[in-house]
């Protein structure tokens, strides 16, 4: 069970680097703490919130064929840098720069979350 959470904090923070690396529309500042701080955050709310808005959104889920789900990691991705940026941790800031950002990065983030379901079963 542990082991299962720090596996999942490590890719969430791990989802967060290759987001803030690799795409231009991304900034974060903070190193090793932002990402961190980010995949605890990612974690907690892909445990509480996620389920809740799958659970409301089903219908669209449905007659999207499971596309509105990239909308909703894009919704955890925008209370993920509200979150970082509200609680203003030391040195830590996280930023989109617009809606376009947020969905690409929710379709980066769902691919790799895909890839660490595929290869812990």
């Amino acid at each position: 069970m542990i082991k299962r959470i720090i596996i999942g904090i490590v890719v969430n923070a791990f989802s967060l680097y290759v987001l803030v690396e690799f795409l231009d529309e991304v900034t974060g500042k903070g190193g090793i703490k932002l990402f961190i701080i980010g995949g605890v955050i990612i974690g907690l709310l892909n445990l509480f919130v996620k389920p809740i808005m799958k659970i409301l959104s089903l219908p669209f889920v449905i007659i999207t064929a499971g596309l509105f789900l990239i909308v909703i990691n894009a919704i955890i991705l925008f209370l993920t840098q509200w979150v970082i940026n509200t609680m203003e941790f030391r040195d830590v800031t996280l930023v989109f720069s617009g809606v376009g950002s947020y969905l690409i990065a929710a379709i980066v983030l769902g691919i790799i979350n895909w890839a660490q379901n595929l290869l812990l079963k």
